[in-house]
């Protein structure tokens, strides 16, 4: 009892005298900087601000502190931030920048540094990865579009070299087979963004006139979609009804709000990071890939098919 009087009267005393811990002591006595670099492929796309939170919220109780960086899709600068990350002699890395063949993945491995993807994984499953089930959110879009009565179904897809994009667009075609149909038209945008998506539209309505649902790959792409429409003459839901996938802040606000599959992004982030702090603990510890449920939410975007005008 008289050691533990003594370490409560420490403890007050610090208390009183203001003291914190010397991080920098510490990390030179263990050889740990309780640093952690985040890497994003867009730090304005609101999708990865939950992400974040959930990083940052999750590494921040167990005392680390968090090093963000707008990584882009350049490889080249991708290099240079990981390169940055380890002068500042980063514990781990959480990568939402990942592609199906990340180059950037090789190098965490060959340098043995404790790496773990959100959002998106790489074909070849060497660092662990928290992601949505892709392909069950898109039998979720799908299933609801046929349910209301739709049979010709079209697709804006995300680009083939992301998990996400392949994933959902294979998800789509399976969940569509699985009824002997096949999407009337598909069309692959360059890049997850509102410009792509709007683009992505017109040239599949320009396509096939006989869609009378679209599925997309994000929300991004259809609110760019939204606009297409509007160009075209089409009025959503009445001519045309579409699905987002993501549920981003805000597409329960816009006109009409948009039915899509909702991510659970904060957790998603959570749990990154406690597959990293496994792996930051342990470097033999085994890579760990978890697999979150999406849900379908159902908004006013999606009705049943009326059959629509020939485009304008």
């Amino acid at each position: 009892m008289l050691g533990m009087e003594v370490v409560n009267r420490v403890n007050d005393a610090a208390q009183k005298l203001g003291y914190r811990p010397n991080t920098l002591a510490a990390s030179l006595r263990t050889q740990r900087s309780r640093l952690v670099g985040v890497l994003l492929p867009d730090l304005t796309n609101s999708v990865f601000s939950p992400i974040l939170s959930g990083v940052t919220e999750a590494l921040g109780e167990a005392g680390y502190s968090v090093v963000v960086a707008d990584a882009g899709a350049d490889g080249e600068r991708q290099s240079q931030l990981f390169n940055d990350l380890l002068a500042r002699r980063v514990d781990g890395l959480v990568l939402a920048t990942a592609s199906r063949s990340d180059a950037l993945v090789e190098w965490t491995v060959e340098h043995g540094v404790p790496t773990v993807l959100v959002n998106r994984a790489e074909s070849g499953n060497r660092v662990g990865s928290v992601v949505s089930d892709d392909g069950e959110g898109m039998r979720l879009a799908a299933e609801h579009l046929l349910e209301l009565g739709h049979r010709e179904i079209a697709h804006i897809a995300g680009p083939s070299n992301l998990s996400t994009g392949f994933l959902r667009r294979r998800g789509l075609e399976a969940s569509l087979a699985a009824h002997g149909l096949s999407p009337v038209a598909t069309t692959v945008a360059r890049a997850f963004s509102r410009e792509e998506g709007r683009l992505a539209c017109l040239a599949l309505l320009d396509k096939t006139c006989k869609a009378t649902a679209i599925v997309a790959a994000n929300d991004l792409l259809a609110i760019g979609a939204y606009q297409a429409f509007r160009e075209r003459g089409l009025k959503c839901p009445d001519d045309i009804s579409i699905v987002g996938h993501n549920d981003m802040p805000l597409v329960d606000m816009i006109d009409p709000p948009l039915t899509t599959v909702r991510i659970r992004h904060r957790m998603m982030g959570r749990e990154a990071a406690r597959l990293l702090m496994t792996q930051m603990a342990d470097a033999d510890a085994p890579a760990q890939s978890i697999v979150l449920k999406p849900d379908l939410i159902v908004r006013c975007s999606t009705s049943i098919p009326h059959g629509r005008p020939t485009a304008k």
